[in-house]
């Protein structure tokens, strides 16, 4: 009977898996008649108005907070108002294009450990401290306790001792700052109050100082949270903890306690708070409106040095610009009465440049639609210029794709095909190598959203003399182009928002690598 009931259903599966194929087929055969129609009106002439705005001397440079970033995101959200896409966000000001964010600038105002003696070992010095991500205790009062790794058996003592008395935990360090974080999460979860991480050598210590120094004691921007009072992931070389175990000899391999407190104290200053925004323009999908197709790129850029304006007309302007451009097509369908099934959301994001803020508080912070209803990213950033293996040879008809097969290999297919059928570009994958050392997979917003299992393409013309330099002018930007990519988007994210089923995701994202 088990059979019988196997067999008909893999007889009903099929033929409705065959239907649904061709039914899908047929979809496609109709919407590549369709969509070329709306992938013209990406021209070059408009990406061209549009940038000589954008990448102006007026927008000084763009860089998050200022007032030339505001007012790149006033042009952009007008311009979204004005073709007809709706702003999806419910702010007490009424502007629904919006969306705010806050960032914050801290510096460290005193960090200093002191012995049960009263020496006190100071920042840069005898130590230092990683993962600054809240505002922290000025000082506490507490037991060291040494051990050599974090084995059951040598954790077991902790929440024993952490009913009787504060602890600190000291442990040999990884290297690997993530790695830390997790010993020091696993640590505080057995009761230690903090965890100071011991280098093997004093001169791994002193080493350490002069690689990481400069980024140790500099501003730390990031996206402003709710305080958290929390002591952080202290690090010293092994005379240090030496001095604060009081032991005549200390060996990284034994296990040593002080009964004696020690001082241990961080305090970081807050310097600036601001406000920024990301600007979002939605259209509503007609059958399957609850899933959501994404086209981001970021408007942001460096700013001014010297009196001289970094415009970023490549990086990200064409970017920006193109998604102007494409949302304005998939309007123009709309108005035709051919608006997509899946609904569609172009956002152009602030904070990129300085660690891809805006894209983080959307996906990490407050997704205006849920990540579980996102089907893909396509994510531009850097396509109107010929960088890369390319500029030698004077080549514009490429583009290099960056993740397109990390999550989904339907997606990867999917935009080979729609490039085959239409523009034919050369599709370079060469920085979609792991190995590849620029690491660009993990540097632009697309990554927000493929570390939570959201598939993504990230378009890209590699890097050129004039990158993050005042030579970024729009005199500059090779718009045929710029006109075909734009368009390849187009294409792509049309498939993706029409075709019957959604894209399955048959792969694990990866991890970011480590902080150096």
């Amino acid at each position: 009977m088990k059979k019988k009931i196997f067999l008909v259903s893999m007889i009903v599966g099929l033929t409705f898996s065959i239907f649904a194929q061709k039914n899908d087929k047929k979809i496609l055969e109709k919407l590549d008649k369709t969509s070329d129609k709306y992938a013209k009106t990406i021209n070059q002439e408009d990406l061209k108005k549009h940038l000589t705005i954008i990448a102006s001397d007026a927008m000084e440079g763009r860089l998050t907070g200022t007032k030339g970033q505001k007012e790149a995101a006033k042009y952009i959200s007008e311009h979204f108002k004005k073709i007809g896409l709706q702003g999806p966000v419910n702010n007490a000001d009424g502007n629904k294009f919006y969306q705010y964010f806050r960032l914050v600038s801290r510096e460290w105002k005193q960090v200093a450990l002191k012995t049960s003696a009263g020496k006190s070992i100071e920042f840069l010095k005898g130590v230092y401290i990683l993962r600054a991500s809240y505002d922290f205790e000025t000082e506490k009062q507490l037991m060291p306790v040494y051990i050599p790794n974090i084995e059951e058996k040598n954790i077991v003592a902790i929440p024993s001792l952490a009913k009787a008395r504060d602890i600190v935990v000291l442990t040999p360090t990884s290297k690997k700052p993530k790695e830390d974080t997790k010993i020091a999460e696993k640590l505080r979860s057995q009761g230690a109050k903090t965890v100071i991480f011991v280098h093997q050598t004093d001169k791994e210590f002193d080493e350490a100082i002069e690689a990481n120094g400069y980024y140790l004691k500099r501003k730390i921007q990031q996206i402003a949270r709710p305080t958290k009072t929390e002591l952080g992931m202290f690090y010293v070389s092994p005379t240090i903890a030496k001095q604060l175990l009081e032991v005549q000899n200390f060996e990284l391999s034994n296990t040593y306690m002080n009964p004696k407190t020690i001082g241990v104290m961080a305090k970081m200053e807050e310097k600036e708070v601001w406000q920024s925004e990301n600007v979002l323009g939605f259209i509503e999908g007609t059958d399957k409106k609850d899933e959501v197709v994404v086209i981001t790129s970021h408007y942001d850029h460096v700013g001014t040095t010297n009196g001289k304006v970094y415009n970023g007309a490549d990086d990200d302007g064409s970017g920006t610009v193109s998604v102007l451009e494409i949302a304005e097509a998939f309007c123009k369908a709309k108005a035709d009465g051919k608006a997509p099934r899946r609904s569609m959301l172009f956002m152009t994001v602030a904070g990129e440049e300085l660690g891809l803020y805006g894209s983080s508080y959307y996906a990490d912070i407050d997704p205006i639609f849920p990540l579980k209803n996102t089907v893909v990213d396509l994510n531009i950033d850097m396509v109107g210029r010929i960088g890369g293996d390319y500029i030698a040879k004077n080549d514009p008809n490429y583009v290099y794709l960056i993740g397109s097969d990390k999550l989904s290999t339907e997606l990867h297919e999917l935009n080979e095909a729609a490039n085959k059928k239409t523009l034919k570009l050369k599709l370079d994958y060469k920085y979609n190598d792991e190995k590849d050392p620029n690491r660009f997979y993990y540097r632009s917003d697309h990554y927000n959203f493929a570390k939570n299992n959201i598939p993504i393409i990230f378009y890209f013309n590699g890097v050129h003399d004039d990158y993050h330099q005042p030579g970024d002018d729009v005199e500059k930007i090779h718009f045929p182009k710029l006109e075909k990519i734009a368009r390849l988007v187009f294409y792509t994210a049309w498939e993706i928002a029409n075709r019957e089923k959604r894209l399955v995701v048959d792969k694990t994202p990866e991890a970011a690598p480590d902080e150096e």
